[in-house]
């Protein structure tokens, strides 16, 4: 018995308001998934995986848009699918947001409370089935100056290095830092583990004179700030 070739539904044959760049379109790019804004990067797909495939593809491949953000020419070039022409338009893409985070900082998000983290991290964060932690590198105005993945596996504190964490922070002259994690499983409540990190983070922080605001915690299943919680963090306050 031969294997049945693979259907894969090409773009065009999608109907109109299904296509990525006809909904960024009539919807503005806000309204678009990773993979979709991917995708219309890329323009064309391969034979039997069409342009969404191969953007999601490649998501999976480099543990979500950190990921992919940080992967070099090379690896994306080698990626099946992909070549020297669409790596170079992922590159180009990233590396324009990168300048106009620098450029204009009257557009950096604000982070005034937990939610604002949520709203700017979950999405994707909530969805990876792998443990990623990050760091949000903050002006004294608390804005995010930057957004630096640091870890992605299984994040514990055995393995956390406090001075690669606030490398960026240090690097960038910010005075306070929140730190994000998630759990693949869905629920966000902070584990024993979590609450010692925390703690690690803090003391190390504070002999830099940075401040770590908060430690969120996302799971599909929604978030909590560790802050508001007081695990790792004084019930007073710094």
């Amino acid at each position: 018995m031969t294997d049945q070739p693979q259907y894969t539904t090409l773009i065009r044959d999608m109907p109109t308001g299904e296509r990525p760049r006809e909904r960024l379109r009539d919807l503005g790019p806000g309204a678009l998934s990773t993979s979709e804004l991917i995708a219309i990067l890329l323009r064309t797909g391969i034979e039997g995986q069409n342009v969404l495939n191969l953007a999601a593809a490649l998501l999976a491949r480099f543990s979500g848009t950190g990921g992919l953000a940080r992967a070099s020419f090379g690896e994306l070039a080698g990626h099946k699918g992909m070549g020297a022409a669409k790596a170079s338009q992922v590159l180009a893409a990233f590396e324009l947001g990168r300048r106009l985070v620098s450029l204009h900082p009257e557009d950096r998000a604000v982070i005034r409370s937990p939610q604002d983290v949520q709203n700017l991290l979950g999405p994707e964060m909530g969805l990876l089935d792998q443990e990623h932690l990050r760091v949000l590198s903050l002006t004294t105005k608390n804005e995010v100056k930057g957004v630096h993945p640091v870890y992605v596996g299984n994040v514990n504190s055995s393995i956390v290095r406090v001075s690669e964490l606030l490398r960026p922070a240090v690097r960038e002259n910010c005075p306070s830092v929140i730190v994000v994690h998630n759990h693949p499983s869905g629920d966000p409540t902070p584990s024993a583990e979590d609450i010692l990190i925390t703690r690690k983070i803090r003391s190390g922080a504070e002999m830099l004179d940075i401040e770590l605001l908060d430690h969120i915690v996302i799971g599909s299943k929604g978030y909590v700030s560790m802050k508001e919680k007081t695990l790792g963090f004084p019930s007073g306050g710094r």
